[in-house]
């Protein structure tokens, strides 16, 4: 760095030492009308300009300072002075002052000057086509600039700077001038030569006891080593991103209580003669690149294997090859040797608590759970008294209650040995109470239906956990970019107010829905509209339709799902989150039909009449349900309660293939109810912490209790069985996010961190009474991808990614089904316009028929990995390849591995 920028120094210092012509000079006129070694007073009688191309003469004369009538001495500073004032703009190769005329006391001037070569156009060579877009937007040369050597200089060094933050340490910059023969400009052709990629082959600390080189690389979150099993990481070398890793390194020794760790020195370097040949062994392929150069050197290198000869012959041998691009190949990488002087381990000792009125010492203390002894960690310290991101520090205590200008400040009061004394120095202030509560950003949403979302309001006292949990529950509408969200707090300790505004960025909500899935032959698609900000009210109003009615938080869809003559479905549904505006009760409305085939029509031609096709089957389901959801307050507020009724008529016509009746009807009476808690984090797409917990009960009514109907009597058909179908089911569910690498956005740049999701779950379906037996419908079927061809008969399929669909259950299903999974995901882009992430899992699943078969521990497992890409207008697009791990005995011809392919939202997931 310090050689960049002696020679960027040089380049503008060469620039202010061009000649320029600081004399006066008579233009045609005896020189004996000027007595250099007798200064006199002259009246500037007019000043003209002479050789100005680009510029205003006018300007030029108002920069000199010379006006007409001013009095001067000639000669005289004024002169030096003028040209000096022209020589700063750099816009000038010559620059003149002559005498034009004296008459009397009198005197003429004419400033002549020769501009600067202005930029024609610019070339840049020896790089990619996006890589030569990227730097004209950063050398920002444009047609018409004057060319100095200042511009030639930072141009060079910006150019160079470009390519070394990509990892080519060995950057070459030339820029050629030529002038442009057609027009009066420089043409500037830039030529770079980057040379190789420079990648880190090792990092290495010397000096360090206390902690091994493994956890210490693990500091280096930018700056690592090149390694093969390593996609994230390319090994380049970046010297801001070393600056702060280095940073970080010494904050890991500070959080073991080495507090005055240091780095003694740190050297960079490439490697040797002898080291390269030790890299040549290492790297195998690389290093026969160089052996099979030459036949010479390829001999030489098997008689080494061979141990006939010594590795010295072998590199000497490399050496005399006469090939520079390929004997600098271990060129490519550098070493980082880093002397560390750890210092000695510190410890905490007495803690006392100074300025606390609303909280007892033993209070706080309990809050900051340091113990005497405990290792000294200025990181956990931080955390404990400002940070921590559970909400258990002493400035959330007092914020939460209202003391908004609330500070504390550790003091070391003595460092004896390796013990340290704190004074925890408080101000407690009074509480602030807010006062106005504003919203910026929602050109779309309407301003009630954002404001019915945040917890602080106008009159309460400040809380910090309101305004935390206000942020999550916004961009857990979907309406806004989570990472564009904003809170500003503008206290006013005079009055003891604050004033909060929220600032928010729409993103698109509503999707067209295009899901598809592919089973038992056939592929079966769904296209469809989600309104996911609907306004119902302004559906009538004319001016509202921009190019629809929305802003109110109302959700409407419009579903149409088909696979031609074998299966059609439709569907729609309407959700009001705030039913009468005032508290956070759901109203949801839906109504469906389906029907299934065989794929024969419905009616014929027969002797010139329509009748009904007797070799058709169908399954037809008609369905409508109301649902009410809540808010509970306890246990806490992440807690929902959804209630729903629901009503499905079957009727089947020769459909014997599932069900153990083909012909007749089936009415499904149920009321549902679902127990839920969801405090998920960040994105609604990628999660990135939190968790989703939910029990649910679904029950039909007893009639077998009140009916009058001997089940036990072997002439009831199944038809009158099933005629009110009766049943009880439960599922619990639980999902996991876990943050792995906790990193925070740096400088507006998304924080792409590493998440593992885990989920469980179970499902059990029941009758009330023996006789009556399981229910055929509402069945669990396990395998695939969970949408499988046009099966959407009242069962609910499960995904289990590795095996064909519905390969884990019997053919008429299973009552009894658990699935665990375990998914380790990375965002590629977490950008609202396009979400995508990939991931790698491990699952398992099984399902069966009767209790006493129930095994949780005996599962079908499977492992691969996939990628999911949401773009606002269309969901959720996922693509899996899985592979199964065990066998399935009913199955034994399945393939071993299998691709899975959805669009839309999460589909068959338990």
């Amino acid at each position: 760095m310090y050689k960049k920028l002696v020679f960027l120094f040089i380049a503008l210092a060469f620039s202010f030492t061009t000649s320029a012509q600081e004399v006066i000079q008579l233009g045609g006129m005896d020189s004996s009308a000027i007595d250099f070694s007798n200064p006199q007073e002259y009246e500037i009688g007019s000043v003209t300009v002479t050789g100005a191309v680009h510029l205003d003469e006018k300007v030029i004369i108002l920069l000199t300072g010379l006006n007409t009538g001013d009095k001067i001495m000639v000669p005289g500073d004024k002169f030096s002075t003028a040209i000096e004032n022209l020589w700063k703009q750099g816009l000038f190769e010559d620059i003149q002052i002559k005498a034009s005329k004296i008459q009397g006391k009198t005197i003429f001037l004419n400033i002549v000057v020769q501009e600067r070569p202005r930029l024609s156009k610019f070339a840049l060579r020896g790089m990619t086509k996006s890589e030569a877009d990227d730097l004209r937007e950063k050398i920002s040369l444009n047609r018409g600039k004057v060319v100095t050597d200042a511009l030639i200089a930072s141009t060079e060094y910006t150019v160079r700077r470009f390519f070394i933050d990509k990892a080519y340490l060995d950057t070459k910059v030339t820029i050629k001038k030529e002038k442009e023969e057609k027009e009066d400009g420089i043409v500037l052709t830039i030529t770079v030569d980057k040379g190789h990629k420079i990648k880190i082959k090792n990092i290495n600390f010397i000096g360090n006891k206390q902690l091994g080189t493994f956890k210490l690389r693990r500091t280096f979150k930018e700056t690592k080593r090149k390694r093969w099993w390593n996609p994230f990481n390319n090994g380049k070398f970046d010297e801001d991103n070393y600056e702060k890793d280095k940073k970080a390194f010494i904050a890991k020794y500070n959080s073991k209580g080495l507090r005055d760790a240091t780095i003694v020195r740190d050297t960079m370097y490439r490697n040797n003669d002898k080291q390269r040949l030790q890299f040549g062994k290492y790297l195998g392929a690389g290093y026969r690149r160089i052996v099979h150069g030459t036949p010479m050197i390829a001999q030489d290198y098997h008689r080494v294997i061979k141990g006939k000869h010594s590795k010295y012959k072998l590199w000497k041998s490399i050496k005399t090859f006469k090939s520079v691009r390929d004997t600098t190949f271990y060129k490519r990488f550098i070493t980082i040797d880093m002397y560390v002087n750890e210092g000695n381990k510190y410890y905490f000792r007495n803690i006392n608590w100074v300025g606390n009125a609303k909280y007892s010492s033993k209070d706080l203390s309990n809050v900051l759970n340091i113990k005497k002894g405990d290792v000294y960690d200025q990181e956990n310290l931080d955390t404990k008294l400002y940070s921590n991101p559970n909400g258990s520090d002493v400035s959330s205590l007092y914020m939460d209650d209202g003391y908004l200008f609330f500070s504390v400040t550790p003091v070391e009061t003595m460092v004896t040995g390796d013990s340290i004394d704190l004074e925890m120095r408080i101000f407690e202030g009074k509480q602030a109470t807010i006062n106005k509560v504003t919203i910026v950003g929602n050109t779309k949403t309407n301003d009630r239906v954002v404001m019915r979302e945040i917890r602080t309001r106008p009159g309460q006292l400040f809380r910090r956990s309101d305004v935390i949990r206000t942020q999550r529950d916004l961009a857990q509408l979907g309406y806004f970019d989570p990472e564009k969200m904003n809170v500003i707090p503008t206290p006013n300790p005079a009055n003891g107010t604050v004033d909060i505004e929220y600032t928010v960025e729409e993103k698109p909500s509503d999707q067209i829905e295009l899901s598809g899935g592919y089973g038992g032959g056939r592929i079966v698609g769904t296209l469809g509209v989600s309104f996911n900000n609907f306004s119902g009210r302004n559906f009538f109003k004319k001016d509202s339709w921009r190019p629809l009615p929305s802003g109110d938080g109302q959700r409407l869809s419009i579903r149409a799902q088909s696979n031609g003559l074998y299966f059609q479905s439709y569907n729609i549904s309407f959700t009001e989150p705030w039913l009468g505006g005032k508290k956070p009760n759901s109203l949801s409305v839906t109504a469906y039909y389906s029907i299934q085939t065989n794929g024969q029509k419905k009616r014929i031609t027969s002797d010139g009449e329509k009748i009904l096709n007797p070799n058709r089957q169908s399954l037809d389901i008609f369905g409508a349900s109301v649902g009410l959801g809540k808010r509970l307050k306890w246990p806490d507020d992440y807690f929902t309660l959804y209630q729903e009724l629901d009503y499905q008529y079957y009727t089947l016509n020769n459909f014997g293939s599932i069900f153990s009746f083909s012909n007749g009807f089936a009415n499904n009476i149920y009321y549902k109810a679902s127990v839920q808690r969801n405090s998920l984090q960040g994105n609604p797409i990628f999660p990135s912490g939190g968790s989703q917990i939910a029990l649910t009960g679904q029950w039909t009514p007893p009639y077998s209790s009140f009916n009058g109907v001997d089940y036990s009597s072997p002439t009831l058909t199944d038809q009158q069985r099933y005629k009110f179908v009766e049943y009880q089911k439960y599922k619990f569910t639980t999902t996991f996010y876990t943050n792995l690498t906790n990193k925070k956005p740096v400088e507006g740049k998304e924080a792409r961190n590493l998440i593992l999701k885990t989920s469980a779950g179970f499902g059990f379906l029941t009758s009330y009474n023996q006789k009556v037996g399981i229910s055929p419908f509402e069945r669990f079927y396990l395998g695939g991808s969970g949408l499988t061809g046009y099966a959407l008969d009242g069962r609910e399929i499960i995904a289990l990614r590795g095996y064909d669909d519905q390969s884990l259950s019997e053919r008429t299903g299973s009552s009894y089904i658990t699935k665990y999974s375990l998914e380790l995901r990375f965002p590629v882009t977490t950008n609202p316009q396009a979400t995508i992430f990939i991931l790698g899992f491990t699952e398992g699943g099984n399902s069966w028929r009767k209790a006493k078969e129930f095994n949780p521990f005996n599962v079908y497992r499977s492992a691969g990995v996939g990628v999911r890409v949401f773009l606002p207008m269309f969901g959720l697009l996922g693509f899996d390849y899985g592979w199964r791990l065990d066998d399935v005995p009913s199955n034994p011809g399945m393939q071993k591995g299998q691709f899975h392919f959805t669009i839309g939202a999460a589909i068959g997931e338990l």
